[in-house]
């Protein structure tokens, strides 16, 4: 008889060696983990290397193709040669980069050797990039041509070594070709400590200016082992198990998110599943892909999932070979779910939330749950998180009540890089504290409707709005600005904002502005200018929930 989530988790574990729990002390808690699961990424990387012969196709891109033992002999060189240029275990090296096949040697190389990979957002100004840089006192730096150039400006202030990789400019920089070890170098082996860090990665919050978010080997492991667990349950789970098939992953989200790392890149080692990267997202190229390379897993931003149900129609195809679609960064608009399973008949759609500071762990749904229970985030990933819906004073709340979601487990990120303040208010006896609002049935799902933190979620980028209201407050004509998201039917979410000028001043004069602060992805679509002050509060402060409500009904300046 087929199990339930429950029945099945609990015997997968008591009889699957490989998913035996037991605890561990993590920053002085005791939590449960996978006791058999890779204690580092280097182990993580060997691990793979048992499941999957040795000649398949790993990384597909474009027409590049490179096999898992060919990729884990370029790992080795590229390791040997960060220690023959004095890499030292801790030391912070910083990829910033488009999706590369690179990308994927970088950040195992990295870690592989106790080093700590900070992986910079790719889209990113100038200014933005050194900040990043400044904040993780990173001095070694692998870019490719745009990256590089962007970097340029600040490298020799800081004293940043560049290593080029795959773009021709700037022409007078190292290559990457450089740095590798000679063919057949072994890969170091140096000691690492399971609760050091592998990557620090930046979270758009509340506060302006990115957090760095300290994650750790063993939280990237358990979450990649919940994630394998939780596949693993499906046989047990259905009358008739299908005959297992040969995976593969469709990567078309950028590796400096965890959603791309995480359970797109890392997941697929244990899953010995091929991973396709894509230079850049186009839909009906999605399409061609994935019938080409016999894809069976896409994950990516709502938009993604909704971009390829749309390429699809068009093309006349039902891509038969994919068995899960995903979404994730995002909320899927409700009404897509169902459409996107008549699509696609032969996967289950899927949504998950997750966050950096969870290694992207967290709630999953798919199937015909998710057809059900279209406005639903989903269940508790098993067996190793707890979940808890607070109060303001961090007190529980019993089910279906509205509050913060607080997430427990050895996943959880170390800290923030830089912010004790921030990381004692995210992080309180063991719970993280997300910022989102929402409440839990007496089954378990879990429904978000709401948030604290003051983010806009475009198309899964987070853009913080004090961030965006900074950088317009830099405009001499801008006496007042107050940031909110507004809807967007492909993205889910777009920037608006409201300002105050002083002097006359254009929509197109405020973007050109502040393209020299902030990413163009950060800046406003639609601008609400007037010469009288914004509304304000009882406590006289600016009231960004009653401006966007006054706004969206054009009741202020245009």
């Amino acid at each position: 008889m087929p199990m339930s989530l429950d029945e099945a988790s609990a015997h997968m574990a008591a009889t699957e060696p490989r998913f035996a729990l037991g605890t561990a002390t993590i920053r002085g808690e005791a939590l449960p983990v996978f006791v058999n699961a890779p204690q580092n990424l280097r182990a993580l990387q060997a691990w793979g290397a048992t499941v999957r012969p040795a000649d398949a196709d790993f990384i597909v891109f474009e027409d590049e193709r490179l096999t898992y033992s060919a990729w884990m002999g370029e790992t080795a060189r590229l390791a040997a040669g960060l220690v023959a240029l004095g890499v030292k275990p801790g030391e912070r090296v910083a990829v910033a980069m488009r999706n590369y096949p690179e990308y994927l040697t970088l950040m195992l190389a990295i870690s592989g050797i106790g080093a700590v990979a900070v992986l910079i957002n790719a889209w990113w100004t100038t200014e933005e990039l050194d900040y990043a840089f400044s904040d993780s006192g990173a001095k070694l730096v692998f870019a490719d041509g745009p990256r590089a150039e962007r970097i340029l400006p600040f490298a020799a202030e800081k004293g940043l070594r560049i290593i080029l990789l795959r773009d021709g400019a700037p022409a007078d920089l190292e290559r990457y070709e450089s740095v590798l070890a000679a063919p057949g170098a072994a890969m170091p082996e140096p000691e690492i400590d399971p609760d050091s860090d592998f990557a620090v990665m930046y979270s758009s919050g509340t506060t302006g200016h990115p957090k760095g978010v300290a994650l750790t080997h063993r939280g990237a492991c358990q979450a990649v082992w919940s994630w394998y667990f939780t596949l693993s349950l499906g046989p047990l789970m259905v009358e008739a198990p299908p005959a297992p098939k040969p995976q593969a992953v469709l990567c078309a989200t950028p590796l400096f998110h965890v959603t791309a790392t995480h359970p797109i890149f890392l997941l697929s080692i244990p899953l010995a599943a091929k991973f396709v990267m894509m230079r850049k997202w186009d839909g009906e190229e999605a399409v061609r892909v994935i019938e080409r390379e016999s894809v069976t897993r896409f994950l990516g931003v709502p938009t993604m999932s909704a971009d390829l149900a749309e390429a699809a129609k068009r093309m006349g195809r039902t891509l038969p070979t994919l068995t899960s679609l995903g979404a994730g960064g995002a909320k899927r608009p409700g009404a897509q779910v169902a459409q996107q399973q008549e699509a696609f008949p032969h996967a289950a759609v899927a949504s998950g939330w997750g966050m950096t500071e969870t290694n992207a762990l967290g709630i999953g749904i798919q199937g015909a749950d998710y057809v059900a229970r279209p406005e639903a985030a989903g269940r508790l990933y098993p067996p190793i998180q707890k979940l808890k819906i607070a109060d303001d004073q961090s007190r529980a709340l019993p089910p279906n009540t509205l509050g913060e979601i607080c997430v427990k487990s050895a996943t959880l990120m170390r800290c923030y890089l830089n912010k004790p303040e921030a990381t004692a208010e995210a992080i309180r006896d063991g719970w993280l504290h997300t910022g989102d609002l929402g409440m839990v049935d007496e089954e378990g799902y879990v429904t978000i409707l709401d948030r604290k933190k003051n983010i806009i979620i475009r198309g899964g980028e987070n853009i913080s709005c004090l961030e965006v209201e900074g950088a317009l407050y830099r405009h001499p004509a801008v006496f007042e600005a107050a940031v909110f998201p507004i809807p967007d039917e492909r993205l889910g979410e777009g920037v608006g904002a409201a300002v105050q000028i002083t002097a006359p001043v254009t929509a197109a004069e405020l973007s050109a502005f502040l393209s020299g602060h902030l990413a163009s992805f950060k800046h406003p679509v639609r601008y609400w200018m007037q010469e009288g002050p914004l509304l304000r509060g009882a406590t006289d402060k600016i009231d960004r929930r009653a401006i966007r409500a006054a706004c969206l009904a054009e009741k202020v300046g245009a």
